[in-house]
């Protein structure tokens, strides 16, 4: 609102559906990478606050016919407003990563530390958390939010994978959140492809995380002035790798959990299994927390409900030998 009332004091004519249309298209203009999910955000707050203005229930409509002759009404219908008409909406430019691209990012980002190194610069140790950061972004399918809201305590054991240590598994705390709730929960595994983070975070909290002295923040990932890194931060790393790598610039942070999705299909991990790694909503738990967990753990130690691992005409996720594809 505060966005569209700066515009109604720039463009001072009353207040009609021409002036909605012409506040998305200045937001169109100025802002090239408008989204039009966001137009579409923008609409519904429009509506819902005339709805709320023009509601008998309260007296204001009684009060503008009084004080100004007439009553306000809704602007804001179907055949005006962006609609949801296709289930994806993200530009098409943004895809996963292929393996050869994930690569070079790698290589770029670890490149920078000795670039730094040699110049005798300051930020060789930043720049190595962000090539680290950028490398678990991608080994556990991490948002930007949610990485930055990773604290020490996230990181969990898996008792089917003792080998990975306290890596076995990272319980993520801040998913995306949706219908305004709050953050969602999920705990993502450390598969045996991506199993080379386990070093990466290791050398990480020995070494760098150490070296930046956090005393006792909580936070996983922190900056050269002992608090929690920002999105803003984390952009930055990636978009400063992906321009020494030489990458289109069209690839931005999220490509890499795409790319995470994909490959882990790739892999051969069933789709469903993906799915249900990645969502909350489809009963992942906890399994330090979870009751009686132990019974129900697959093979690798992936623990999904028992309906979820099994997988008419394939094979069962509980089974072991060649075909325990599910072993996470």
């Amino acid at each position: 609102m505060r966005r569209f009332a700066a515009f109604t004091n720039q463009y001072p004519w009353q207040w009609q559906p021409v002036e909605v249309e012409a506040f998305i298209d200045h937001l169109r203009a100025s802002r090239p990478a408008f989204a039009v999910s966001t137009g579409r955000s923008y609409q519904n707050i429009l509506r819902l606050f005339c709805e709320y203005i023009t509601d008998a229930r309260y007296s204001w409509p009684a009060t503008c016919v009084e004080r100004f002759g007439r009553a306000p009404v809704q602007i804001l219908h179907e055949w005006n407003t962006v609609t949801h008409t296709g289930e994806y909406e993200g530009a098409p430019g943004r895809r996963p990563l292929t393996y050869d691209e994930v690569q070079a990012l790698f290589d770029a980002a670890d490149g920078r530390v000795e670039e730094i190194r040699g110049r005798r610069r300051k930020g060789a140790l930043a720049a190595l958390r962000d090539a680290m950061l950028l490398k678990t972004v991608y080994a556990f399918g991490l948002r930007r939010g949610e990485t930055c809201g990773l604290d020490l305590a996230d990181l969990r054991r898996n008792p089917r994978q003792p080998d990975f240590g306290r890596f076995g598994a990272l319980f993520v705390r801040f998913g995306k959140s949706s219908k305004g709730g709050a953050p969602k929960r999920r705990t993502v595994l450390t598969v045996p492809e991506m199993a080379w983070v386990v070093d990466v975070l290791d050398q990480y909290l020995e070494e760098v995380r150490a070296a930046f002295s956090p005393g006792k923040h909580p936070a996983l990932w922190v900056t050269e002035r002992r608090s929690r890194i920002s999105g803003r931060r984390v952009d930055e790393a990636f978009e400063t790798a992906r321009s020494a790598a030489g990458l289109p610039e069209e690839l931005d942070l999220h490509g890499l959990r795409h790319s995470y999705v994909t490959h882990l299909v790739e892999f051969g991990y069933p789709e469903r299994f993906v799915q249900v790694l990645l969502s909350p909503q489809q009963c992942v738990h906890d399994v330090q927390h979870e009751p009686g967990a132990g019974g129900d753990l697959c093979g690798g130690g992936g623990y999904l409900p028992p309906s979820t691992r099994q997988f008419s005409g394939r094979f069962d996720a509980g089974a072991t030998g060649a075909d325990a594809r599910l072993a996470a």
